[in-house]
């Protein structure tokens, strides 16, 4: 019996890069409970999946995407 590798999985860091002010109600809530980002400058390392591609999409204006170095 072989074992199964597990697929590498792709890990993303986003970083916000401009102020959440001034924008949309439902922008503030993806990038507040969606992405789990505050302010300017912090930066969190998700998993990356449709779900989150999604929630970068909708604030792709206040976020910067890099693949994440392990």
């Amino acid at each position: 019996m072989t074992t199964r590798k597990k697929a590498a999985v792709k890990k993303l860091r986003i970083t916000q890069v401009h102020s959440a002010i001034g924008n949309q109600e439902r922008i503030k809530r993806v990038l507040r409970d969606g992405l789990g980002l505050g302010r300017i400058g912090s930066s969190v390392v998700l998993v990356d999946t449709p779900y989150t591609r999604g929630m970068i999409a909708k604030c792709a204006h206040i976020v910067k995407v890099a693949p994440a170095e392990e």
